[in-house]
């Protein structure tokens, strides 16, 4: 979930009866600082427990580098090798997995498991589009995605080869002069890295 699929989630959690917490004026202050600040570092398993019944979660197959420096304990190298793999293709089913993933005893992430929602997706669920990289991908790749003809594939990968590899989908956009519309369906199923 990146930052502003978190914010929406926040958001959205604000909307319904959030649970009573007590009236401590320090877990007040950290209720808050979560809340307005996406990039708040949880410091504690306090903290963690305070996210957790805000509806605060991270799905660490969909986490970005943010979301995964969010936690306590995890430096950026690890953020980005946890993204890395995840764009990659490998899936996380479990805090084993991601245990693995970081050689990480079981026991040091059993505090963070409050916030970690682990979501099962299947490949082929047009809910869940597999998304392709276009600075990777070939014309045939490009042109399984719904919203791109062979025309469009072919103009993406020629844009790439001439102007190099594309830095996110409004570099994209721009390069290949694609209406508002045509990102808004493309964006579910390209994914730069």
């Amino acid at each position: 979930m990146g930052i502003s699929n978190w914010l929406i989630s926040v958001r959205l959690q604000l909307g319904k009866t959030l649970p009573k917490m007590s009236v401590n004026p320090q877990q007040q202050l950290i209720r808050a600082r979560i809340l307005n600040d996406p990039y708040y570092r949880l410091q504690s398993v306090e903290e963690i427990a305070i996210a957790a019944s805000l509806g605060i979660t991270i799905d660490p197959n969909r986490a970005t580098v943010d979301d995964w420096l969010r936690l306590p304990g995890l430096s950026i190298h690890q953020a980005r090798s946890l993204e890395t793999l995840s764009r990659s293709g490998v899936e996380f089913h479990c805090l084993e997995d991601v245990a693995a993933a970081l050689s990480w005893p079981i026991e040091r992430l059993k505090p963070l498991e409050p916030v970690l929602r682990f979501c099962y997706y299947d490949p082929e669920s047009v809910f869940t589009p597999q998304q392709i990289n276009p600075n990777t991908a070939s014309i045939e790749m490009l042109s399984k995605i719904p919203a791109i003809d062979t025309f469009l594939a072919q103009a993406i990968v020629q844009n790439r080869e001439n102007g190099g590899y594309y830095r996110d989908l409004a570099d994209l956009q721009l390069r290949l002069s694609l209406s508002a519309d045509t990102i808004g369906q493309l964006m579910h199923y390209l994914r730069l890295s």
